[in-house]
């Protein structure tokens, strides 16, 4: 592969890490290429690609990202592959978990892939022990529902007060009004 080959591939990358909120790198190095299409197979079903990479060229690609990245470089050690997702920094997380629930792995085997480092929303995470804590993040349109519903939360208790007490109030006035038509 000669100097413009590699700068076209480090290129495709970097606009890759660009264009999408969060990427996963994984180690699936000892994986059988039946697993590995199944895994991918995995991801595409769900929206996400997972491609192998030189950890050269990733590391030119984060440098690209314009947030310092120097963490993910214990993440780049040994056989590297990317995975790209669109959705919430979440999402590549349950994947990869849910991958590991569908091949039933022993209490003293590693799952593969294994989870070696993630970038999500400018924040950087490293190592497979943040795998469970991956899973439970909210992503933006989850965190904005939430927000929505606070702010919105109030203003219906406030209305339904209001409506609540015209209701008592129309309640009372009837009430009166057919005691005084009785009376007379």
């Amino acid at each position: 592969m000669n100097r413009e080959e590699k700068q076209a591939l480090v290129d495709e990358l970097s606009e890759k890490f660009q264009s999408h909120n969060s990427f996963y790198i994984v180690d699936a190095s000892v994986m059988s290429v039946a697993k590995i299409n199944e895994f991918r197979r995995l991801c595409f079903n769900r929206g996400m690609e997972y491609k192998v990479y030189k950890n050269t060229f990733i590391r030119k690609a984060m440098d690209t990202l314009g947030h310092d990245t120097s963490e993910m470089d214990a993440a780049l050690k040994g056989q590297s592959g990317v995975l790209f997702s669109q959705e919430s920094g979440s999402a590549p997380a349950k994947l990869l978990r849910d991958f590991y629930k569908s091949q039933a792995y022993g209490r003293n085997v590693t799952p593969k892939p294994v989870l070696k480092g993630a970038y999500v929303d400018a924040s950087i995470y490293v190592g497979s022990d943040q795998l469970e804590g991956l899973t439970t993040l909210k992503g933006k349109q989850e965190l904005l529902g939430e927000l929505i519903g606070l702010l919105q939360s109030p203003a219906k208790n406030v209305i339904s007060a209001l409506q609540s007490g015209g209701n008592k109030l129309a309640g009372i006035l009837k009430t009166l009004s057919e005691k005084e038509e009785a009376a007379v």
